[in-house]
C-alpha cells in the first residue's frame, strides 16, 4: 500500500476524464504530475502540481485546470477537500478513516508494507569496502562497510534482486610489502629482531600472523632469499587477512555474497579480453597526453601510452591502460573487473568508495558505459571521513593497526547496532563525527537511542496489555474499531506511516539509506509525542481501564508503528529491542 501512489492513481484518473470530455486536449504526458506531501503541513495532507505541468502543454491556465480538477477530486469519499493555492497548487485533505485505515493495513500486512516491486526484480551489484588485504578495516572502512550494507538491504526490501561483493585488491604491489612484513613478523617468531623499514607495515595484528607461519613451516624461510618464500607468504598472508576482514565484518553484521580477487585477473587473459572489447568499439588508442594540471611542458616528459579514449562517454581526459614498459596501469584490471560484473548479466552497478576515489569516478563511469555500450549504469557512491571524539574531544585510543583506529576497535566500544546506525545519521558525502559518549547517551538528541526507545515503550504497552488480559495479537489489532483513532496525536502519527511506502521508494530510487534514519527518527519523535500527552490526556493513553475495544485502536496504533520501525532498523542492519537497558 502506497497511499500517495493511490491518491496519484486518482488524479491520473481524473485528468483522463477531463481529456475524454474535453475539458484538456488528448495525448497529454502525465508522467511528471505528482502527488506529494506539501511543503508546510498546514496547506494540507497532500499536494499536486498536475496543473502545474500540465498548463503549457495544454495550453491552459494552471488554476483554470486546478479548478476543474478539485471538484472531481472531492467526488471521491477519501477526499474532504481539494483547495487551489497560488497560481495552481492543489491541496488535499483526506478524512480521518483513510489514515486510520493506514493502521489496520500496516498490521495486515506486517513487514510487507512498503516492501515495493518498483525494483522490477533487476539484478543490482553492490560493492562496498573492498579494502586491500593489508591489514584490519579502519573507522573509515566501518562507514562504507555499513553504508554498502544498509543500500543492498534497501535495494533487496525494494524488489531488487542484489549481489554484495567484496573486491580484493590482492594483485597489486601492496599485497608484496604485506608478505615482507609477515616475514618480519616470521623471523620474530624465530627469536630475531627485526626493523620495519619505511613502507612496511609495523602493526601488532601481524605478530600472530608470522607465529602462524612458523607454526605452517617451521624454520624452512629462515635465512632464505626473498624469491624463495614471497609467493607463498603472500598467499599466505593475504588469506589471513581476508579471514580478519571477514571476522571484522562479521562483527559489524555484515556478511558478503561474492569475494572477487583482483589477482585472478592476471595471467587468464580476462583482462586482454576487456580491453580488446573496447578496442573493437575504437576507443583505444597509442597517443601523448597533455601535462597534468600544475604541470608545465619544462617538467613534464611526454611519452607514448596506450590509452581509453574515456572522453567518448563523459570524462575530462583520456586515460592510460598500459605504461610505456608494456604493464598494465592500476586502471587496467579495474576495466577488467567491471567487465566481469557486466558479464554476469547485472541490470546496475554500484560502487561504493571512500572520500580519497573522487577522481576515480569519471574514469569508471566511462569504461562501465563504454564496455556495456551505454545499457548499465554505474552510480558510484563516496563515503567521507569519519572523525572520533569522546566527550567533543578528538578520541585517541589504542592501535593495535599501528597507524589508524579499527572497525572491531568502534564496535567493541559501542556495539555493532550502534555503530550502524549512526554511521547512517548523515548522508553519504557529508564528513561525519562518531562522539563516543554521545553515540550511547540516552536522550532525543541520540537518534539511535530515540529509535529503540520508541521500539521498547510499544513492547511494554504490549506486555501490560496481556497483564490486563487485553487480547492484542495483530490479526485482532488490525480488525478493532480504528474510527477510536480520531485525536490529532493520533492521526499524526498515522499520517507519519503511511510516508513510509514512499519513503522507502524515494531512498531506494535514490541511493540514499540515510533516508530511512532520518524518517525512524521522525516517527520515533511523533510516538514519543503522542506518549507524551498522554501523561497530561488520559484519553490518549494506550490502555484504557475498563474499555478494551478503545485500548485495542490505541495499542493497534502503537503496534503499527513497532512494526514500522521494525523494517527499517531491518534495512539500516540494527536489531530492535523489546526493552531498554
Amino acid at each position: 500500500m502506497n497511499l500517495f501512489s493511490d491518491l496519484r492513481a486518482l488524479v491520473i484518473d481524473s485528468l483522463a476524464a477531463m481529456e475524454a470530455e474535453g475539458a484538456l486536449p488528448a495525448g497529454l504526458d502525465l508522467s511528471n504530475v505528482a502527488v506529494e506531501p506539501p511543503r508546510d503541513a498546514a496547506h494540507g495532507d497532500m499536494a499536486t502540481n498536475a496543473a502545474m505541468v500540465l498548463a503549457k502543454p495544454a495550453g491552459r491556465k494552471p488554476r483554470d485546470i486546478a479548478e476543474a480538477l478539485a471538484p472531481r477530486l472531492m467526488a471521491d469519499p477519501r477526499v474532504t477537500l481539494a483547495e487551489v493555492a497560488g497560481p495552481g497548487f492543489l491541496n488535499l485533505r483526506l478524512a480521518p478513516a483513510v489514515w486510520q485505515g493506514v493502521v489496520g493495513r500496516v498490521l495486515a500486512e506486517g513487514t510487507g508494507f512498503g516492501r515495493s516491486g518498483m525494483g522490477q526484480g533487476q539484478k543490482v551489484n553492490v560493492e562496498y569496502v573492498s579494502a586491500n588485504p593489508t591489514g584490519p578495516l579502519h573507522v573509515g572502512h566501518t562507514r562504507g562497510a555499513v553504508f554498502g550494507d544498509a543500500l543492498a538491504n534497501l535495494l533487496a526490501y525494494s524488489g531488487h534482486r542484489v549481489t554484495r561483493e567484496y573486491y580484493i585488491n590482492d594483485g597489486g604491489a601492496q599485497v608484496d610489502v604485506l608478505a615482507r612484513s609477515v616475514y618480519l613478523r616470521y623471523l620474530e617468531a624465530h627469536g630475531q629482531e627485526v626493523a620495519f623499514e619505511d613502507g612496511t607495515y609495523p602493526g601488532d595484528y601481524l605478530i600472530e600472523v608470522g607465529q602462524a607461519l612458523k607454526d605452517k613451516v617451521g624454520d624452512a624461510y629462515v635465512g632464505q632469499p626473498e624469491d624463495v618464500w614471497l609467493t607463498e607468504v603472500r598467499d599466505f598472508a593475504t588469506d589471513r587477512m581476508m579471514d580478519l576482514i571477514r571476522a571484522d565484518l562479521a562483527a559489524l553484521g555484515v556478511a558478503m555474497d561474492v569475494f572477487f580477487s583482483e589477482k585472478s585477473l592476471y595471467g587468464t587473459g580476462r583482462i586482454e579480453a576487456a580491453i580488446e572489447a573496447l578496442k573493437a568499439r575504437g576507443l583505444i588508442y597509442v597517443g601523448v597526453l597533455e601535462p597534468p594540471k600544475g604541470k608545465t611542458p619544462e617538467d613534464w616528459e611526454p611519452r607514448e601510452q596506450t590509452l581509453f579514449r574515456s572522453t567518448e562517454h563523459g570524462d575530462d581526459v583520456d586515460r592510460p591502460i598500459m605504461k610505456s614498459d608494456g604493464s598494465w596501469t592500476y586502471f587496467a584490471p579495474d576495466i577488467a573487473y567491471h567487465f566481469d560484473k557486466i558479464s554476469r548479466g547485472f541490470d546496475a552497478l554500484i560502487d561504493v568508495f571512500g572520500a580519497d576515489h573522487g577522481g576515480y569516478v569519471k574514469r569508471m563511469k566511462a569504461a562501465v558505459s563504454a564496455l556495456s555500450g551505454g545499457a548499465v549504469p554505474l552510480d558510484i557512491k563516496l563515503t567521507q571521513l569519519v572523525k572520533l571524539y569522546q566527550n567533543g574531544e578528538p578520541f585517541k585510543m589504542s592501535k593495535r593497526a599501528g597507524t589508524f583506529v579499527t572497525l572491531r576497535d568502534v564496535v567493541d566500544q559501542v556495539g555493532p547496532d550502534v555503530t550502524r546506525f549512526h554511521m547512517l545519521t548523515r548522508k553519504n558525502d557529508a564528513p561525519l563525527d562518531f562522539d563516543f559518549a554521545k553515540v550511547l547517551e540516552q536522550s532525543k538528541d541520540n537518534p539511535v537511542f530515540y529509535v529503540q526507545y520508541a521500539h521498547a515503550r510499544i513492547c511494554s504497552v504490549l506486555r501490560k496489555a496481556a497483564e490486563a488480559g487485553i487480547v492484542a495479537d495483530d490479526a485482532t489489532l488490525a480488525a478493532a474499531d480504528l474510527a477510536k483513532l480520531g485525536h490529532e496525536a493520533e492521526i499524526a502519527v498515522a499520517k507519519k506511516l503511511a510516508e513510509w511506502p514512499r519513503l522507502v521508494e524515494i531512498a531506494a530510487r535514490s541511493h540514499e539509506p540515510h533516508r530511512v534514519a532520518f524518517y525512524l527518527y521522525e516517527l520515533a519523535s511523533d510516538f514519543h509525542a503522542l506518549w507524551n500527552r498522554g501523561n497530561e490526556d488520559p484519553s490518549l493513553r494506550f490502555l484504557q481501564e475498563g474499555d478494551p475495544a478503545t485500548s485495542q485502536a490505541k495499542i493497534a496504533l502503537a503496534r503499527a508503528v513497532a512494526v514500522v520501525i521494525s523494517a527499517g532498523l531491518g534495512i539500516l542492519g540494527v536489531t530492535p529491542l523489546d526493552e531498554m537497558r
